[in-house]
């Protein structure tokens, strides 16, 4: 269906929908488009009582909608409508304020014509199109360091590997929003460590990186990457963004995920040469006898030292922690995924 049909078809029935009487503060009036998706069912808009415009994408009732957009212009939400005949769970993307209906007809627009596109995940592409209208004012920062680049591309690999157990992992990224640990489910946690240099020394950053959850765990992912030339062996770090980006079940989280770390999509282009060929994966597991500062190692040891914005470096050059097994390393990542679920 074109542009110039869906604008005139939701303008119709928004127009419709506002002529009829308010039946309570909860209910939308509703009307299902001719577009069907996923499970056969229609995509729809509504209009509340209080007058605000919705467009209604159909999702299972086991998705998760976005969380974040709450106003004051548009507002996202997960929602169950029930009639004499059916029920069905939605995302909800409402527009709060009037005098931006006709910017939200072409938002809407724009989804629906992307959810009509690729109807077997509507939810993705209503996602796709919130953050293709968020880079409209998006500004470009400064490059991330080469140091930043291997760190990225070092998280960037394990979030690959959580994805394809499961498509929300990003949720357990915490890295980006300023957590201790890179990846955490509560009681486990990863921390991921990457460098281009000799030998295995990790830079540790703060007096907690390297504490355990309380009653949890701790790994310790290192990765040895070598830089390599533009199409040599290796990967890319805009292919590996791709492979998360494809893996993920909210592609808009994950790209503020990455946004937080100094990446944005429309940066693609400055980073398309940056490779990386994987040269060394260890993982270890943080507990007694490991290598660390800790706060709470420091107290147990009877000392009290009030500082702050501590570093420093590990040496995993030995055979000394010894690295974990591979169905270890394969448990690590069941363990972290199956308690997020």
């Amino acid at each position: 269906m074109s542009e110039e049909i869906l604008r005139s078809l939701v303008e119709e029935r928004w127009t419709a929908l506002e002529a009829e009487q308010t039946s309570g503060e909860r209910r939308l009036r509703v009307s299902h488009l001719p577009i069907v998706v996923e499970h056969d069912n229609p995509l729809a808009v509504a209009v509340d009582h209080k007058g605000h415009r919705h467009v209604l994408v159909p999702i299972p009732a086991h998705r998760r909608v976005r969380p974040g957009l709450d106003g004051p212009v548009l507002q996202l939400r997960k929602r169950p409508l029930e009639d004499d005949e059916s029920y069905q769970t939605y995302a909800d993307l409402a527009c709060l304020r009037s005098d931006l209906n006709d910017l939200f007809t072409e938002l809407c627009v724009d989804v629906l014509g992307t959810a009509e596109e690729h109807p077997e995940n509507p939810l993705k592409a209503l996602h796709h199109v919130l953050d293709r209208w968020k880079e409209l004012f998006r500004t470009q920062g400064s490059p991330l360091t080469g140091e930043q680049l291997a760190g990225l591309f070092g998280e960037l690999t394990l979030l690959c590997a959580l994805l394809e157990k499961d498509p929300s992992a990003h949720r357990l990224w915490l890295g980006p929003e300023g957590h201790r640990h890179d990846f955490s489910s509560g009681s486990t946690a990863i921390e991921v460590k990457a460098g281009t240099g000799i030998g295995r020394r990790p830079r540790v950053h703060g007096l907690d990186q390297l504490d355990e959850p309380d009653n949890g765990s701790l790994t310790l992912v290192w990765l040895r990457l070598q830089s390599v030339p533009s199409g040599s062996l290796g990967t890319s770090l805009v292919e590996l963004v791709d492979k998360a980006r494809e893996l993920c079940d909210d592609e808009g989280s994950l790209l503020e995920l990455l946004a937080s770390c100094g990446y944005r999509s429309g940066d693609a282009d400055r980073y398309r040469g940056v490779r990386f060929l994987l040269e060394e994966e260890r993982w270890y597991e943080v507990g007694p006898g490991f290598p660390r500062l800790t706060t709470r190692g420091l107290v147990e040891a009877g000392l009290s030292v009030p500082v702050q914005n501590v570093e420093y470096t590990i040496d995993l050059s030995g055979d000394f922690p010894v690295p974990l097994a591979a169905q270890e390393k394969s448990r690590v990542i069941d363990d972290i995924v199956r308690e997020a679920s």
